[in-house]
């Protein structure tokens, strides 16, 4: 939303609100500074004035999504939501009233010094990450995550705004079938094929938003509407150059698939290792192109678990998800090869919608004040690519083993690597590898026959027995996923243990099925809180170096 300066005092609403000045304005409406004559306290207000000249069945659309801006906002417990005080009627429209922040959203912040220094984002997209999984908890997807609806409070404090067009679990869609809404070169690339938007659709756009923010500049922003959602969908963003540690975390939220991106959970310790200057290992999962160093020896794993290995020495490695010179030898275009069936598709659109009458796009004065992006309103309907989820045949190489490491031949016909000093115990029928009496461990479960038709309808079951057992038992992801080419489920958590090992802790569990039916294998990471970045890192590496008996799986 462009700031701009006003001294006109204008009306009071519900006898309580006068209007000051104007803070801002853009396609939808504008927002004013007002004050609250009961409550004395300076407030904004929210006016919207995209449907005084609509016609009456759009203009019902419109005022529908202001109330329900107010409900999403409303439904979220947070210090970084803008709070939502009260929804008015004047002059036959609905005015939210809102908390006042005082100070200039990201947007003028990085337009008035070029960009924002790369430690300074990160803790931005900390807040803004905490206030989406505040609202993803409570069944709300904000939908325009964007420099804009971001604020930046003087006194440090990071908010996020404008909800008007978030989706929420339970309610009735206002959009129009078809309709695509939203500001487009923030918009995931599962949205602008048309399909449902999830939470990896927002932290695609706080990719996008990191990225301008660094930058200078939206990843995506082209000379049309209609190029800036080619460039959304099928293109590679130019690798951003002022980013430091953040680079790699923005390439990896960027991910096209909602399935390749990382969670709000590793999202968060990536940003917080970049914040405090140092490189996001975890994020090297998810940017298959970049090296930390050791790790060509050592291989990365995949975000879905499988393992997926860096290219040994002297192997060329182009992966078909990032595009070199047009006409270079091994030159995929991205998505590939089927950008042209999105082209097409997206130019039909363009034509049957205009001759329709039933096309909807403004070029509004967006983020930086350019008329070359802004929000649309557009039938989209694309086939999603499906790009398949990367695996590897982990017969093919041993991925290395670190310094430090062994690989060790378990009597029950496994092996796998671990540290020198961690030795084997068991526990019933579980076998466990630790340095110090299980305070750090890795531990690992064979089933011949499960019961459960999945890994993840056995993980479920074995969770409803541990959220009551454990005290302050936290899910941080559960999902279904796929290790070895097999189906598996990805299962991480903490609790405060009051046992041998008190304190807070962190486990992290992968269970696959090495052939329909079974055997089912689970390997386990738990560790003190404290340094779970350091066992994260060890869960890794184990998983990638698991063969399991008979060396198949």
């Amino acid at each position: 939303m462009e700031h701009s300066q006003g001294t006109d005092a204008g009306p009071v609403l519900a006898g309580r609100y006068r209007l000051g000045e104007v803070l801002g304005r853009g396609g939808m409406g504008k927002v004013w500074r007002a004050h609250d004559e009961v409550l004395h306290r300076t407030v904004a207000v929210k006016e919207l004035t995209a449907g005084l000249y609509a016609a009456e069945a759009d203009r019902a659309v419109l005022h529908a999504r202001t109330q329900k801006e107010a409900r999403a906002a409303a439904r979220i417990t947070h210090p970084g939501v803008v709070t939502v005080h009260d929804v008015v009627e004047y002059d036959n429209r609905p005015w939210i009233v809102m908390q006042y922040v005082d100070g200039p959203s990201l947007a003028d912040a990085a337009r008035e010094s070029g960009e924002i220094e790369p430690r300074e984002a990160a803790r931005i997209g900390l807040h803004v990450l905490s206030a989406l999984r505040a609202a993803h908890r409570a069944g709300v997807l904000h939908r325009d995550v964007k420099p804009g609806n971001v604020l930046l409070a003087r006194d440090g404090q990071v908010l996020l705004t404008d909800f008007g067009i978030a989706a929420i679990e339970g309610d009735s869609t206002i959009t129009r079938t078809g309709e695509l809404v939203g500001s487009i070169d923030y918009l995931a690339p599962e949205r602008v094929r048309g399909g449902d938007p999830g939470p990896a659709s927002d932290l695609w756009s706080l990719g996008a938003t990191l990225y301008t923010a660094v930058e200078g500049r939206s990843p995506f922003r082209r000379t049309s509407p209609l190029s800036t959602m080619q460039a959304v969908v099928v293109e590679e963003p130019p690798p951003p150059r002022r980013a430091g540690p953040l680079g790699p975390v923005i390439t990896a939220l960027l991910r096209k698939e909602p399935g390749d991106r990382p969670t709000a959970a590793e999202t968060e310790r990536m940003l917080l290792d970049a914040m405090e200057g140092r490189e996001p290992r975890e994020a090297q999962a998810y940017v298959p192109t970049q090296l930390i160093p050791g790790a060509a020896r050592r291989g990365h794993p995949a975000p879905d678990g499988s393992t997926a290995r860096l290219p040994r020495p002297g192997r060329a490695y182009a992966p078909a998800t990032l595009a070199g010179p047009a006409g270079a030898p091994g030159y995929r275009r991205p998505g590939g090869g089927r950008w042209r069936p999105v082209l097409a598709v997206l130019a039909a659109v363009v034509v049957l919608g205009t001759a329709a009458g039933l096309l909807a796009a403004r070029y509004d004065e967006d983020d930086d004040g350019s008329r070359t992006g802004g929000s649309v309103s557009w039938a989209i309907h694309t086939p999603a690519p499906g790009t398949p989820n990367p695996s590897s045949d982990p017969e093919e190489a041993d991925p290395g083993i670190p310094d430090g490491w062994h690989r060790v031949q378990d009597p029950a016909g496994f092996s796998i690597v671990v540290p020198l000093d961690w030795r084997r115990r068991t526990e019933g029928s579980q076998i466990d590898y630790t340095p110090d009496d299980g305070r750090h461990r890795v531990r690992i479960s064979i089933d011949p026959s499960p019961d459960f038709e999945t890994p993840f309808a056995h993980t479920r079951n074995i969770e409803k027995d541990l959220a009551k057992r454990l005290p302050g038992y936290t899910r941080l992801g559960l999902r279904s996923n796929t290790y070895r080419d097999r189906p598996g489920c990805l299962w991480e958590f903490t609790w405060v243990e009051a046992g041998d090992h008190p304190g807070p802790r962190h486990g992290i569990d992968q269970l696959y099925y090495a052939e329909t039916g079974g055997p089912e294998y689970a390997l386990y990471m738990t560790g003190p809180e404290e340094d779970w970045p350091v066992s994260r890192e060890r869960f890794d590496t184990m998983l990638r170096s698991w063969r399991p008996p008979g060396g198949n799986g």
